[in-house]
């Protein structure tokens, strides 16, 4: 079954996602602004949600992560948690 490794930030907005995408564009570090910004507990490991297999996360989340190109920011990207903007680190 298929497994990938992704960081995330999570929040309530999209206009915040958008706003915190630009300052990656920009050069920003996304761990750094995960520790800052994002809702979930993963914030703590800079957005690191680890590896996981397919069919774990919500149905957006996963489409995302498991059909769009690794090593780029992805997003915002709505599911009921919020926004999400999710960087695909790898994926089997």
């Amino acid at each position: 079954m298929a497994s990938a490794c992704a960081l995330h930030i999570l929040v309530k907005t999209e206009k915040q996602a958008i706003e915190i995408k630009a300052q990656l564009a920009n050069g920003a570090n996304f761990g750094v602004l995960a520790k800052k910004h994002s809702l979930c507990p993963s914030k703590k490991k800079g957005g690191d949600l680890g590896e996981f297999r397919r069919g774990k996360m919500v149905k957006a989340f996963d489409d995302v992560v498991f059909k769009r190109p690794i090593l780029k920011v992805h997003g915002p990207i709505r599911t009921k948690f919020g926004y999400h903007l999710i960087k695909i680190l790898y994926r089997n």
